[in-house]
C-alpha cells in the first residue's frame, strides 16, 4: 500500500501541516548573525542523508575529516522511502540532526511548515553565491528567504550513441528539437531490427517523470499553474506538453522503441543503451555514462533534452542541505555545509555518481576528468524542478496521474484522452491536497 504525503505525516504523528508547523515553533532557531557563527566550531554534527545519495556525502565527510580535527561528523543514512515520515518523527520528538541532506523536492515540504533554519543571510555571504544552481536553489527558497541550499545534482540529459547516430547520419548537436529527435530515432532504427533509435522505462513513473517532462520545459510550458497552496493542472490545452507526448507516441508507432518499454519498470534502466543497441536515451548521469566501460563512454555524446518546437532543459534533480530549527551544533553543522559547497569538493562530485550543483566546478581538471559532466554545468540555468508539496502523488507513485496519462497517450488510445484524463486528476490530487 502505498501512502500519500498526508498519511506519512499522520503516522508520524504531525498529520496535518498545522500540527508540523506547531511542533517547529517550539524549536529554537539558531541566530546564524552571531558574531563567529560558522567559523572554528568544534564538537560533533549529526547528519542524515538519503540512502540513495550517501555515497556523495559520504565522500564530502571523508575529506572534511581529513581536512580539520575540530569536528567529529556522524552520518546517518536514511532509505529514501522513509525519509520523510523519520525526519517528520523526529521533529515531533525534539530530537534532530544537525544537517539534513534531502530531496530538493521533498525539502518544500518542511520549508512550507517552517522547520528549517532561515540561511539567508549566510547565503548571501557565500563565496560563488551566482555560481549556484538557480532551479535547486529555488527549491529552498520561500518568499525571498533561503533555508537551504544545493549540494548536488542528479539531472536529465539526452545521451547519444554516436556510432549509430553516424551510421542513421544523424548529428546528435544538431537535434533543436524533439521533432528532430524524433526523425533521428526512425533513422537509427532503420539501421536494423536489433537496433532501436529512443529508449524509456514506460512503466516507471519516477524515471518519466524525471525525463519527460523537461521536453515540456524546454518549449516553455509548464504543468502546474500558481503558487503553492492555489496550484493547478495545466495540461488540457498546453500545447507544449501535447507536442511531447505525440512525439513519443509517434516514435512508439514507428518502432523507434523497444517493444519492452512497454512494461519497462526502470530495473535495468539503460542497459540497452550502454550495449550499444539503442541511439538514444533520456537518462541520468549514472545510466548515461558512469554504468558504462570506457569504450561506451567514448562512443557517448550528451545534449539538453529538446522540446517540440525547440529548446532545451534538464530536470534539477538532487539533494539540498538544511539546518533544521532545534539543531544542537548550528554553527559547526554550516562550516560543514560551506566546505561541501566549496568548488574543491563539488568538481570531484562525479566521483561519486553525482554532478555539481554550481557552475564553476567545471574547472580544467573537471574538464579533462570527466568530459560527459561538463554540459548541465555550462547550460546551468536551463534546470528546472517543479515547486509542489504534492510531487509524489502526481508524478512518483505507482497511481500518479502523469504515468497513467504518459502511458494512455503513447501505448493506448491516444493524446487526447489522456490528457482529459489527467487534467481531472490533477485538479482532483491538487485541491484535497490544498484544503
Amino acid at each position: 500500500m502505498r501512502l500519500t504525503r498526508r498519511e506519512l505525516l499522520a503516522l508520524a504523528g504531525v498529520g496535518t501541516a498545522g500540527a508540523l508547523a506547531g511542533c517547529a515553533g517550539q524549536l529554537p532557531e539558531a541566530d546564524v548573525t552571531a558574531a563567529g557563527f560558522g567559523e572554528d566550531a568544534s564538537g560533533v554534527v549529526r547528519v542524515w542523508t538519503r540512502g540513495a545519495t550517501v555515497e556523495g556525502m559520504s565522500g564530502v565527510v571523508d575529506a572534511f575529516h581529513a581536512s580539520q580535527d575540530r569536528i567529529r561528523v556522524e552520518l546517518t543514512p536514511v532509505l529514501d522511502g522513509q525519509y520523510v515520515t523519520k525526519l517528520a518523527t523526529a521533529i515531533r520528538g525534539r530530537e534532530v540532526p544537525d544537517v539534513v541532506d534531502i530531496d530538493d523536492i521533498n525539502a518544500m515540504l518542511f520549508i512550507y511548515r517552517d522547520v528549517f533554519t532561515d540561511l539567508t543571510p549566510l547565503v548571501e555571504q557565500l563565496e560563488g553565491r551566482d555560481q549556484l544552481s538557480p532551479a535547486h536553489l529555488g527549491l529552498a527558497t520561500v518568499d525571498d528567504r533561503v533555508y537551504g541550499v544545493p549540494f548536488l545534482a542528479d539531472v536529465s540529459l539526452l545521451w547519444g550513441n554516436t556510432e549509430l547516430l553516424d551510421r542513421a547520419g544523424v548529428d546528435l548537436a544538431s537535434l533543436e528539437s524533439l521533432e528532430a529527435a524524433a526523425e533521428a530515432a526512425a533513422a537509427v532504427s532503420d539501421l536494423g531490427p536489433d537496433v532501436h533509435g529512443w529508449s524509456t522505462a514506460g512503466n516507471n513513473p519516477g524515471i518519466l517523470g524525471f525525463t519527460v517532462q523537461p521536453h515540456t520545459w524546454a518549449a516553455g510550458g509548464r504543468i502546474l499553474e500558481g503558487e503553492v497552496g492555489s496550484q493547478t493542472g495545466d495540461l488540457v490545452g498546453n500545447d507544449a506538453l501535447r507536442g511531447t507526448l505525440e512525439a513519443y507516441r509517434s516514435m512508439w508507432e514507428a518502432g523507434s522503441m523497444p517493444p519492452a518499454n512497454f512494461s519497462d519498470s526502470g530495473a535495468a534502466w539503460g542497459a540497452d543503451f550502454r550495449a550499444g543497441s539503442v541511439g538514444l536515451l533520456p537518462c541520468n548521469f549514472i545510466s548515461g555514462a558512469l554504468e558504462g566501460d570506457e569504450a561506451h563512454r567514448e562512443r557517448t555524446d550528451v545534449r539538453l533534452l529538446p522540446g517540440p518546437g525547440g529548446g532545451g532543459a534538464f530536470f534539477a534533480g538532487g539533494d539540498n542541505l538544511c539546518i533544521p530549527r532545534g539543531a544542537r551544533n548550528p554553527s559547526a553543522a554550516w562550516e560543514l555545509v560551506r566546505f561541501a559547497l566549496a568548488v574543491e569538493q563539488q568538481e570531484r562530485m562525479p566521483d561519486h555518481g553525482f554532478l555539481p550543483i554550481r557552475a564553476d566546478a567545471a574547472t580544467e581538471r573537471y574538464r579533462e576528468s570527466y568530459p560527459l559532466a561538463v554540459l548541465p554545468l555550462e547550460q546551468i540555468s536551463e534546470g528546472y524542478a517543479p515547486r509542489t508539496l504534492s510531487y509524489n502523488l502526481l508524478f512518483n507513485q505507482a497511481d500518479s496521474p502523469y504515468l497513467a496519462m504518459f502511458r494512455e497517450a503513447v501505448f493506448g488510445r491516444g493524446v487526447d484522452p489522456a490528457l482529459e484524463q489527467a487534467q481531472a486528476e490533477f485538479d482532483r490530487i491538487l485541491e484535497q491536497a490544498q484544503r
